[in-house]
């Protein structure tokens, strides 16, 4: 109930914090892009058995947001610039940015015109 407002801050303070923690003691810029990766696992392991065996929901509807190409992003803005502020604004923005066209492939489907009923309506429709 709180997605809301709880996703975009743990989505940008989760891989800041192993970001920094990562860059300042082993100078490896790999943490947003493993924080990414451990979201993701977390939340299709909440989607796999909160919806579908919980609940028997399909999967196809309730798939979680990709935000690996966010990451990916992040850690070569950092690999980049070599500033922890730089990477922040450049980096934050660019997070933000990536998220509507890095999940993209996962709308497209949904957005292919059909027929029914002699109305002309998207899949998701």
């Amino acid at each position: 109930q709180y997605w809301v407002t709880a996703t975009p801050i743990v989505l940008i303070m989760f891989p800041a914090a192993l970001q920094y923690v990562f860059w300042e003691k082993f100078r490896l810029p790999i943490a947003a892009t493993v924080a990414m990766l451990a979201l993701t696992v977390g939340i299709w392991l909440a989607r796999t058995f909160g919806f579908q065996m919980w609940s028997y929901f399909p999967l196809s509807l309730v798939w979680p947001a990709t935000m690996i190409a966010g990451g990916l992003v992040l850690d070569a803005v950092l690999l980049l610039t070599g500033n922890a502020l730089l990477t922040a604004i450049i980096g934050g923005m660019s997070f933000g940015l990536l998220f509507y066209p890095a999940n993209w492939p996962l709308l497209a489907p949904y957005r292919l015109p059909i027929e029914a009923m002699n109305s002309l309506v998207s899949v998701g429709d």
